[in-house]
């Protein structure tokens, strides 16, 4: 009798412990880890961290790890313990970033996704000293002069870069890229004509087409921006070109399925608010939301597309 009583206890502990340590989350501050300066991906991140931090009862803290393409912030996490307290939020650049690095972890499933916050694109802008005015006319330009057009981006082996390496790849046309450390420097230099195309985010680029300063010519998404409704998509010129920009959280791999329904939940609940939603299509977003599942299919499209792209490209890997 005393063996059955056991056996019963232990299944209802089995059974009730998971439930009981899901109430008790979280029990102390969680460490929001975003792998970019301050000013940028941030500032939509601390939106989000305010709002959970009063549905959870607990502070979630900010903590700006940048360097490396945002690897430094991302093995920070995903080498972290699965109990909730460490998590992720991060760009699409993660995806170009594990493509373009050597990791000590697996960037698809050695990680936990939580939930997509939102995507947008990126705009090709070129100088107006370029004699071209479309998709169209620059592939035809750079053909006629191989070599001659300098490209920008906000580092190696970002997003921005691999977005020109995949384009160079659909259209064969050779140009030169002229990498800097981040978009502060980048857009400076395609304002003055140090580089002559670059493609960069639309909120920080739209002051300056809107002046003249810069023209854009396409938008990397296969749908056009509300925000540039007169400027046409990529792949209404290059058929199969496609770069989505993103934003997500996700922690380290184990994290309990209660606690990423619970950030997935409490997230998508923010991003459903008027509010959220007016300041993001401000800056250029789509609300998203949606399963874990979701995030990590996208993640895995992307960082395969990328692999591909660094190996046809013959782009050297960075350890």
């Amino acid at each position: 009798m005393q063996i059955a009583l056991w056996f019963v206890a232990a299944i209802l502990i089995s059974v009730v412990a998971p439930n009981a340590l899901a109430e008790k989350y979280p029990s102390k501050p969680i460490r929001l880890i975003i792998p970019f300066a301050p000013g940028g991906t941030d500032i939509l991140g601390r939106v989000i961290a305010v709002a959970v931090s009063k549905s959870l009862g607990h502070t979630v803290v900010v903590d700006n790890r940048p360097g490396a393409g945002g690897a430094i912030g991302a093995e920070m996490t995903a080498m972290a313990e699965p109990d909730g307290y460490t998590l992720n939020m991060t760009s699409s650049s993660y995806a170009a970033s594990a493509a373009y690095r050597k990791l000590p972890y697996d960037p698809v499933n050695g990680i936990q996704p939580i939930v997509l916050i939102g995507t947008t694109g990126l705009v090709f802008v070129v100088h107006p000293s370029v004699p071209v005015r479309s998709v169209k006319d620059l592939v035809a330009y750079a053909k006629a002069n191989p070599g001659k057009l300098n490209y920008g981006s906000v580092g190696t082996g970002s997003i921005n870069h691999l977005s020109l390496e995949l384009f160079k790849l659909k259209t064969n046309v050779n140009m030169i890229h002229v990498p800097y450390k981040g978009a502060g420097p980048a857009l400076p230099a395609a304002v003055g004509g140090e580089i002559q195309l670059a493609p960069f985010g639309l909120v920080a680029t739209l002051p300056h087409v809107r002046a003249g300063r810069l023209r854009a010519i396409g938008i990397t998404t296969p749908e056009r921006s509300s925000l540039l409704p007169d400027v046409p998509s990529i792949s209404e010129t290059v058929p199969g070109f496609d770069v989505i920009h993103w934003y997500g959280i996700w922690g380290p791999k184990g994290v309990s399925k209660d606690i990423v329904m619970r950030w997935n939940t409490e997230v998508a609940r923010v991003l459903k608010t008027d509010e959220m939603g007016s300041r993001m299509r401000k800056e250029g977003l789509e609300p998203a939301g949606g399963p874990p599942e979701q995030f990590l299919q996208i993640i895995s499209r992307d960082v395969e597309k990328w692999r591909r792209v660094v190996k046809e490209a013959k782009i050297e890997l960075a350890d």
